[in-house]
């Protein structure tokens, strides 16, 4: 097939993050739901580029590292030329990992000695400053992320987050570097190797940064990033953007939005709807462990309202309440519970006659698209930065489109907004 990029994402929402910045700069991409079994090497079909989406971000690190290696086994099968690993913009991780684990270990089966890592993605407010990261005017560890249910980032200092998950010396490439152009980068990497470091965090604090990074990464085995680095890779292999490459068939059938994300931006695009005065059903995570259809009551309300346009089924709270949440149930038991729930509502919704599907949050959307059988997506074009719209062929054949938003990304009227472009796509 020859394959140009292979990626493998932490989550499904990363996924599609990152497939949306390959396409934008010029990439045919598909995305797969974790790795094929018996090849399915046809998934892929005309992709520059293929993106398989794992739900590893938070599991245990023995089964991120396994489930990424199976990934990569299937990408470098396929003829991939490059392997990119893809995380958060937010790095999230623990102290045990996943990001510096996974990364060790696609090095090794890889054999290189050397990769960078970078989260930044400015069109998101993601920045990467002498090692620290930024989220908008913040450091990460003053933004919400602080409060994450699993993944509570409270040091923002990359080179000392990532130092602590690995068993490798971490180094840095800083802004200066960035600034004399892609020479420079590589000089400098050639410098840290020279040294030992075996990953490199990197400055950006503008496109043209990871622009500069992506030329001077381009004889790299392995990258790892957040999806603002894909910005930079498309050109090595002699790509521009182009509209062609972001083409979905026509749209149909009903909207619905199903959101499981806890994060502020998700809270206030939830908020936003409800204040619109659209039909929204909320789904409480106590009456679920109590035994009653909360699914079944979700559907029903949504079928009373899915004619008159889109409808909201919502298990969206501020951390407070979550956390409320959590102290009752256990953090495991709540989240499971609202990602089954939700999922089924999903698979209801569509068996109702939903073709246009918004999922927030990243577990949430792996739930989902695991629920309705999808086993790939075509990328296609983007609602707000690195959310794309993506079009799903279901089981029984028909066309679902589809788009998984990651909690953090999208403005207050990102629902809006994603019904409005699909309706003049």
């Amino acid at each position: 097939m020859g394959i140009r990029l292979g990626a493998i994402a932490d989550d499904f929402t990363g996924a599609t993050d990152l497939a949306n910045n390959l396409v934008r700069a010029g990439m045919r991409v598909v995305q797969l739901i974790d790795v094929p079994e018996d090849g399915g090497y046809a998934l892929a079909g005309d992709a520059d580029a293929v993106v398989i989406a794992l739900k590893s971000r938070t599991v245990p690190a023995a089964e991120a590292v396994d489930a990424s290696l199976r990934a990569l086994a299937w990408l470098r099968d396929a003829g991939a030329g490059q392997i990119y690993f893809k995380y958060c913009s937010t790095f999230d991780s623990t102290p045990a990992g996943n990001i510096g684990p996974v990364a060790e270990a696609l090095m090794d089966a890889l054999g290189t000695d050397f990769t960078v890592a970078t989260p930044a993605f400015p069109d998101n407010g993601r920045t990467v400053f002498k090692g620290h990261l930024f989220v908008g005017d913040v450091l990460l560890s003053e933004s919400g992320m602080r409060d994450h249910p699993l993944t509570p980032m409270t040091d923002s200092d990359l080179v000392r987050v990532l130092g602590a998950q690995t068993t490798r010396p971490v180094g840095l490439v800083d802004h200066t570097v960035l600034a004399r152009g892609a020479e420079a980068v590589r000089e400098r990497i050639a410098e840290l190797r020279s040294q030992g470091v075996a990953l490199a965090v990197v400055d950006a604090v503008s496109n043209d940064d990871l622009v500069r990074l992506g030329e001077a990464v381009s004889d790299l085995p392995l990258v790892t990033a957040g999806s603002g680095l894909a910005i930079g890779l498309p050109a090595n292999w002699g790509l521009r953007p182009t509209t062609a490459a972001a083409e979905l068939p026509p749209a149909s059938g009903h909207r619905a939005v199903v959101s499981g994300s806890v994060s502020v931006a998700t809270n206030g695009q939830v908020r936003a709807f409800l204040d619109s005065g659209r039909p929204a059903f909320s789904v409480d995570p106590l009456r679920v462990a109590a035994g009653a259809d909360v699914a079944g009551e979700a559907l029903a309300f949504a079928e009373a309202h899915l004619a008159g346009g889109p409808v909201l089924i919502y298990s969206t709270e501020a951390p407070d309440a979550v956390r409320g949440v959590q102290s009752r149930l256990g953090a495991a038991e709540a989240g499971e519970l609202v990602e089954r729930t939700l999922a089924e509502v999903a698979r209801g919704l569509v068996a109702r006659g939903v073709r246009q599907l918004v999922v927030a949050g990243g577990e949430t959307s792996g739930a989902v698209v695991q629920a309705l059988g999808v086993t790939g997506l075509r990328i296609g074009p983007q609602i707000d930065p690195g959310v794309p719209w993506c079009a799903a062929a279901l089981p029984d054949g028909e066309t679902l489109h589809i788009t998984l938003k990651s909690g953090n990304f999208g403005g207050p009227d990102f629902f809006s907004a994603a019904f409005d472009l699909l309706g003049t796509s």
